[in-house]
């Protein structure tokens, strides 16, 4: 049989075994992978040509930076201001000095102190955002903070993945020779992005094939070019994936490309499993439990001090600290590189493997647990408030205010409801998590604040005992449960209306308390045969039910799209 067909085939059979296996626990797939890759090298020794994986493995870190280029959006760290570039620099150089520091004093070389704070600098940005979209977070405040964050922490990584590929020192020589050649290639990146891309593209979108085979090749010549002047092929996919980011066809590309992307990164996270050696690791029991502190727990204290000092609420800068508390793949690139220049040997890539499998499960708990973290540590919490000055507190909303409606969820639904209850002039206040709508609302002078409803702090904010309705477009139910149990526990002739997704979640809450649940599918069945009963005899009124339909949904498009265009000024 064909060595590297079988070692190939085994490597997938087991990365799929180990992924069904993840997704059944609600783990991390990245750590199955290495997981069972440590199955396959340690402990089977069945792998034979390492020389094979290692050649994949190498493509699929090309083609992992090759999709962080093109999605790498720059707008984004606008979005959150300074913490996304200060914050994230300082946080980034904290985390250096503190790793160096202490395995310098722990006795290992200069060099292995300074791969030891590499390994600090950077968050994953791959775990970071599947955690994100897994609990519906990427557009929360404290969401977008991480994204910003990640992205500059991207940028830098790729900058020092290039120096650790030409040097086998940190000079300052080096550095500026690096960086001056990174500048140049950037350059006749923007060049080509501006004036050749963009028309060679157009031609090739008329076929997908051809399309799909010139986004390949960009990638592979972009690589091999950097390889060949001496930086790495990962540097090389990555100023590729930038180049092509900037074309309108960028989300096609991505999506021809991210399937090949995800085959071959999975090779690179099993080969990090196979290349772990227990023999070795056992002298590094000590560091292991260091960086593994370190990361886990010193780390999210700078980002939650660093949040905090940059004017975020407590709550913001904890959900950041938590989400930001593990190993990156850069992380595992640059000691894959580090080996490769002779600056480290096989053992330390050994620790660093453990300490990333294992961040990155304890960082699934936190973020799983968060909430009950939160609130378990708020007595701790709120000592720092005397150290800071929060400022971002999104809100059009006085603490003492008292308002007779509380409507928590603008989108969807809640736009429609807001519009109601102003018409019927009700005193109200909306709450919600998405700092673009309280912006948005905070321009209209509508009273608002930010948060949500798992928040206790957010809760008090709202008076809960003097309000007479409460209306919640949000469909989580344990929220909904606790915000029920709140308010009827300290007011019991409120009206509560929530909102459900499932028959049986309705019913429960029901039981809870609440006064009406909104089933948003039932409501717009019920809606839609109401409707069917006026029009179906009726072209006028079918009619005229259209043009209004059409202009409720322009007015709201128009005020989004408005807000947004004020954003990017």
């Amino acid at each position: 049989m064909n060595t590297i067909f079988f070692d190939l085939g085994i490597i997938i059979i087991l990365a799929t075994v180990g992924g069904f296996i993840a997704r059944a626990l609600k783990q991390p797939l990245i750590s199955s992978y290495i997981i069972m890759g440590v199955i396959l090298g340690p402990v089977l020794h069945f792998v034979a040509d390492m020389a094979m994986v290692e050649v994949l493995s190498d493509i699929g870190i090309a083609f992992l930076l090759f999709i962080v280029g093109i999605e790498l959006d720059v707008k984004r760290l606008k979005d959150i201001g300074a913490i996304a570039t200060g914050g994230a620099l300082l946080q980034m150089v904290a985390s250096f000095l503190m790793g160096f520091g202490i395995f310098t004093l722990l006795h290992f070389t200069q060099m292995q102190s300074v791969y030891a704070g590499i390994i600090l600098m950077f968050s994953s940005t791959m775990v970071v955002i599947k955690l994100l979209v897994d609990k519906s977070q990427l557009e929360t405040l404290h969401g977008r903070i991480i994204v910003g964050t990640l992205l500059m922490q991207d940028v830098i990584a790729v900058m020092l993945l290039s120096v650790l590929a030409r040097s086998g020192d940190f000079s300052i020589g080096s550095l500026a020779f690096s960086l001056f050649l990174g500048g140049l290639v950037f350059g006749v990146a923007w060049f080509f992005s501006k004036v050749l891309f963009p028309q060679l593209f157009k031609f090739a979108a008329r076929s997908q094939e051809l399309f799909f085979l010139l986004s390949l090749s960009v990638c592979f010549a972009f690589a091999i070019a950097f390889e060949y002047i001496g930086f790495s092929i990962a540097i090389g996919g990555f100023v590729a994936g930038l180049m092509l980011g900037n074309l309108p066809y960028n989300i096609e590309i991505i999506s021809k490309v991210k399937n090949l992307r995800d085959f071959f990164a999975t090779i690179f996270f099993v080969s990090m499993g196979i290349r772990l050696t227990f023999d070795t690791l056992t002298q590094y029991t000590v560091p292991f439990l260091v960086l593994l502190g370190l990361t886990v727990i010193v780390l999210p204290f700078f980002t939650f001090l660093i949040t905090l000092l940059f004017g975020y609420n407590r709550r913001v800068a904890f959900l950041s600290a938590v989400t930001l508390s593990q190993v990156s793949e850069f992380a595992l690139i640059a000691v894959h590189v580090g080996i490769g220049a002779g600056h480290i040997e096989e053992g330390f890539f050994s620790l660093t493997i453990m300490v990333a499998l294992a961040s990155i499960i304890v960082t699934s708990y936190l973020v799983k647990y968060e909430d009950s973290l939160y609130k378990f540590f708020l007595p701790l919490l709120k000592k720092f408030d005397r150290f800071v000055n929060v400022k971002k507190t999104l809100a059009h909303h006085t603490p003492h205010a008292e308002h007779d409606v509380v409507l928590i969820g603008y989108d969807r639904t809640g736009y429609t409801i807001l519009r109601s209850l102003r018409k019927l002039k009700r005193d109200v206040v909306v709450v919600d998590f998405n700092p673009d709508v309280i912006n948005m609302l905070i321009e209209h002078k509508i009273p608002c604040l930010y948060g949500d409803i798992g928040d206790d702090e957010v809760l008090e904010e709202l008076h809960l005992d003097k309000v007479k309705l409460v209306i919640s477009t949000i469909p989580a139910h344990r929220d909904t449960m606790l915000l029920i149990k709140k308010i009827r526990g300290v007011n019991n002739n409120a009206k509560i209306i929530v909102t459900a997704y499932v028959v049986d979640e309705a019913l429960s809450l029901y039981d809870e308390g609440a006064d009406y649940v909104i089933v948003p599918h039932l409501l717009g069945g019920q809606h839609a045969g109401v409707l069917l009963e006026k029009v179906s005899n009726d072209l006028d009124m079918l009619i005229k039910t259209k043009i209004a339909h059409i202009g409720e949904l322009k007015a709201h498009n128009a005020r989004h799209k408005k807000h947004l265009s004020r954003k990017t000024q």
